[in-house]
C-alpha cells in the first residue's frame, strides 16, 4: 500500500510540474474541454490491450488510462474545484455504500441481489425531493448508441421491465419488421426513420435478453467482415484485374471461397 502511495503522489508531482511555470507548453495549453477526446480513446486503448492478452500491453495502457484522471484532476485543482484526492475519496466511499453485503450487515444470495441493492441505493443517492429516480437515468449521453440501447434496456430488465420468454422477444422483432415494410412501402421517410430505429432497439433486446453484449458481438462481426474481405481482395489481385471489373456473382464465389479458406 505505501508503495502504491508513493507512485501516485510522484504522477501527481509530475503532473503539477508539466502544468507549473517553466512545465510543458502543450500541458499548461490544456483544459477539461480539450482533452475530452484523449479521454475516450486511451479507454478504447485499454480495451484493445484487454482483448490482445498481453500484460504488458494492459498496464501501459491503465497508465494512459490513469493520466487522464490525474490530468483532469490537476487542472480542478488549479481552478479550486476539487483535489485528486477528493476524486480517489469519492469512489471509495461510494464503493463502500454502494457494497453493504462486505462493509455492512446487508446479506445477498448472489450477483444478481448485488446488482438490485445497488440500482436501489444509485436511485436513492440521485433522488431529488419526493420524485424517485428514474432507473433509466444517468445514462452518459455520449455513450455509443448501440451500448446506450442496451443499458437502458439492463436497467428496465433488472426494475423487473422485461418480457418473460425469448418468443416474445421474436415477436415484438417481427412486429418492428412488419412495420418497416409497411413505412417503406408507403414511402413516408420519417416513418422509415422512426421504424428503423425501432427495429435497431428490438435486434438489440434480442441480444440482451440471451446474455450478450451487442457492441461487442457487432464488433467481432464487424472484424470478421473486415477479415474475409480482405481475403476477397488477395483473390481479385490474384486475378490481375480491378475489383470492380468482376460481377456480384463473381465476387460472392470469392466470398464463399474465404469462408471456407477460414
Amino acid at each position: 500500500m505505501a508503495k502504491a502511495g508513493e507512485s501516485i503522489e510522484r504522477l501527481l508531482d509530475v503532473m503539477r510540474k508539466l502544468r507549473g511555470p517553466g512545465g510543458c507548453p502543450w500541458d499548461r495549453e490544456q483544459t477539461n474541454e480539450s482533452l475530452k477526446s484523449d479521454l475516450i480513446e486511451e479507454a478504447y486503448e485499454v480495451i484493445d490491450a484487454i482483448e490482445c492478452g498481453e500484460a504488458s500491453a494492459l498496464q501501459e495502457e491503465l497508465g494512459d488510462l490513469l493520466l487522464q484522471v490525474v490530468f483532469h484532476a490537476q487542472i480542478c485543482s488549479e481552478s479550486g474545484k476539487f483535489e485528486f484526492s477528493n476524486v480517489a475519496e469519492g469512489i471509495a466511499d461510494k464503493l463502500v455504500r454502494r457494497h453493504p453485503h462486505v462493509f455492512g450487515e446487508v446479506e445477498v444470495s448472489g450477483a444478481g441481489e448485488v446488482l438490485q441493492n445497488w440500482d436501489a441505493i444509485k436511485k436513492a443517492e440521485k433522488q431529488k425531493g419526493d420524485k424517485p429516480a428514474s432507473i433509466v437515468a444517468g445514462i452518459p449521453r455520449h455513450l455509443p448508441a448501440l451500448q446506450k440501447a442496451y443499458q437502458v434496456q439492463k436497467r428496465a430488465a433488472r426494475a423487473g421491465f422485461d418480457w418473460a420468454h425469448i418468443d416474445d422477444v421474436f415477436d415484438k422483432l417481427h412486429e418492428e419488421m412488419d412495420e418497416l415494410k409497411e413505412a417503406i412501402h408507403r414511402q413516408h421517410e420519417p416513418d422509415i426513420r422512426e421504424e428503423l430505429g425501432d427495429l435497431l432497439f428490438s435486434v438489440v433486446n434480442v441480444s440482451r435478453f440471451l446474455g450478450h453484449n451487442p457492441e461487442e458481438l457487432l464488433d467481432q462481426n464487424i472484424k470478421k467482415f473486415i477479415r474475409r474481405f480482405q481475403l476477397v481482395e488477395d483473390l481479385v489481385h490474384a486475378a490481375g484485374r480491378p475489383l470492380n471489373s468482376f460481377s456480384l456473382e463473381e465476387l460472392d464465389a470469392f466470398w464463399n471461397k474465404a469462408k471456407r479458406e477460414e
